[in-house]
């Protein structure tokens, strides 16, 4: 099963930003794009180097009018005393959500029932709330906030250009494939 063009549904969970709480829900996701990026627990060794990452591309990811929430089962307690304790997750801006009940990894099919915590994966949702793009990998390998914003501008291109595609490795400003009708049949 895919969950490509999947809509949302309906959440509301608890958040630490700018060293307060407050709650995230569907409704703030609505309107803009915007990146759930899963992740398996606070207090690991290869979620804070992501985290980081992350972190160091938040103003690239805003320029572009898309907000990053990463989520992990942790509670929003949590979130603060690791972003209290760790010089890469206090570097931090954007929302760390808590999802202790996993409302939001078992919508997105990333819960692993088993270690009870969500699987290592990026959802790239449209301002309709809709996933148009996805990726879990295995937990003990990295991701790549660069490769994560351009595949956001690619599905923001593609979003507003429906009669053009992306090729691979596309970056904003070079030349996208308007498809042809007659190459539609050879495929």
């Amino acid at each position: 099963m895919t969950l490509l063009q999947h809509e949302l549904t309906d959440f509301t969970v608890n958040a630490f930003q700018d060293n307060d709480f407050h709650t995230v829900s569907k409704k703030d996701l609505l309107g803009h794009w915007s990146v759930l990026f899963f992740y398996p627990a606070d207090f690991t060794f290869v979620c804070p180097t992501e985290l980081e990452d992350l972190a160091g591309k938040y103003e690239d990811f805003k320029k572009i009018g898309c907000e990053i929430y990463s989520v992990s089962h942790d509670t929003h307690f949590t979130h603060k005393a690791w972003h209290d304790t760790n010089e890469k997750i206090a570097k931090i801006q954007y929302p760390m959500l808590a999802d202790p009940t996993a409302v939001l990894a078992r919508d997105l099919d990333t819960y692993n029932e088993e270690l009870g915590q969500a699987e290592r994966g990026d959802f790239i949702i449209n301002p309709d709330g809709r996933v148009v793009a996805y990726e879990v990998i295995s937990s003990n390998v990295g991701r790549n906030a660069d490769e994560l914003l351009r595949r956001v501008q690619a599905s923001q291109f593609v979003y507003q250009h429906g009669d053009q595609v992306c090729p691979a490795k596309w970056t904003p400003g070079d030349e996208t494939i308007a498809p042809s009708l007659d190459l539609v049949g050879q495929l």
